[in-house]
């Protein structure tokens, strides 16, 4: 199989399309990739470091309350299109795959134009306005939750989950001695993401004096900005802070509960491997997808939800108490988990492209 994929932004897009990379080679081992992305974000270094073929588009964003801004946009989308064109053209793929970021339009919209057979994936509750407006010109979509079925094309969607899901299992569990924590407490993980969000930490921070007689352990991952900051402070012997850790699913195989925004590769994850959660979205994002993506685990009982508008006091800590405490509220949510688990993602949208490039 001959693949070009093309995903950018961030990691919730460029994880998922490695994930994909990686299910394609385990199930058809002679494949050759070419991976497109953005000339100026976080694709240009993690996949070349994948060691995976990589060309890059001068592309950006559409401005949402600057309209005249977007003549710039449309003049690099065009020699978008122009470009991914010429390198279609040369590699000759099978297909071409799309899983998110603005930089999938004109390499999607090209290879629909030459007739090569085209996949998109969307991660998110709420689709992003790039699948939207691919989604008429695809031959086939994935989608990771059940909800956003019914914005795309119902004849050519199907449900696939999210293949970072597979990956997180296949993990290997870290050793929670690495950071100074014991196997016999209970760990709770706080993460905001590799770069963090400032003002979560502040709060997390000016909670951490309600944990220190806890027979539970935190872990409180501060992303990279905000660690200096942070470290400097008193905190107890059982709270352990830490600027990011590199396979994060490691160390959440041993977590307990895990606070945390509700991006769509994280969910996938907690849900792959059934870790009762206390999210809390992420409300500077496009369409407030991260809040809808947390309710579709809200509504079934597999996770809690707290606004960042509601963060006061000493809730953080009582509702982590109130969780870790209650062992049957505990079994329940990752019963509730494992309802929404798609164990096989990746092997569905594998097995999905290939009936596809099949497809006379």
């Amino acid at each position: 199989m001959r693949v070009i994929i093309s995903a950018g932004g961030t990691g919730g897009h460029i994880y998922p399309a490695l994930a994909i990379i990686s299910k394609i080679k385990e199930l058809e081992p002679n494949s050759e990739f070419l991976y497109i992305g953005t000339h100026n974000r976080m694709e240009k270094d993690i996949v070349p470091a994948n060691n995976i073929p990589f060309e890059q588009l001068e592309i950006y964003g559409f401005y949402r309350n600057k309209v005249w801004k977007n003549a710039k946009t449309i003049r690099y989308f065009l020699k978008g299109i122009k470009k991914s064109k010429k390198i279609i053209k040369e590699f000759n793929p099978d297909v071409v795959i799309g899983v998110g970021g603005y930089v999938t339009g004109p390499v999607i919209y090209a290879a629909h134009k030459l007739g090569i057979k085209t996949f998109i994936h969307e991660q998110n509750s709420i689709p992003g306005k790039a699948n939207l407006f691919l989604s008429r010109y695809v031959d086939m979509i994935g989608v990771s939750f059940k909800s956003s079925i019914d914005s795309f094309p119902k004849e050519k969607t199907i449900f696939t989950g999210n293949p970072c899901s597979e990956d997180a299992v296949k993990k290997l569990p870290m050793d929670k001695k690495q950071f100074g924590l014991h196997d016999n407490k209970k760990l709770v993980l706080v993460v905001m993401g590799s770069l963090g969000a400032s003002k979560i930490n502040e709060f997390v921070a000016s909670s951490m004096y309600a944990f220190q007689k806890k027979d539970y352990e935190v872990l409180f991952v501060t992303g990279k900005n905000d660690y200096e900051k942070i470290k400097s402070q008193n905190f107890s012997t059982n709270i352990k802070v830490v600027p990011y850790i590199e396979n994060m699913t490691r160390i959440m195989k041993k977590t307990d509960i895990i606070v945390s925004r509700a991006g769509a590769s994280t969910l996938s994850e907690i849900i792959a491997l059934s870790i009762p959660s206390i999210l809390i979205p992420s409300p500077y994002v496009p369409n407030n997808h991260q809040y809808k993506n947390a309710k579709d685990l809200i509504d079934e009982g597999a996770a809690l939800l707290l606004e960042e508008q509601n963060l006061k006091d000493d809730i953080l800590v009582k509702t982590i108490d109130k969780l870790i405490y209650d062992e049957k509220a505990l079994l329940e949510m990752k019963k509730n988990l494992k309802k929404l688990d798609v164990p096989n993602s990746g092997e569905k949208i594998v097995t999905s492209i290939r009936k596809l490039i099949d497809r006379k």
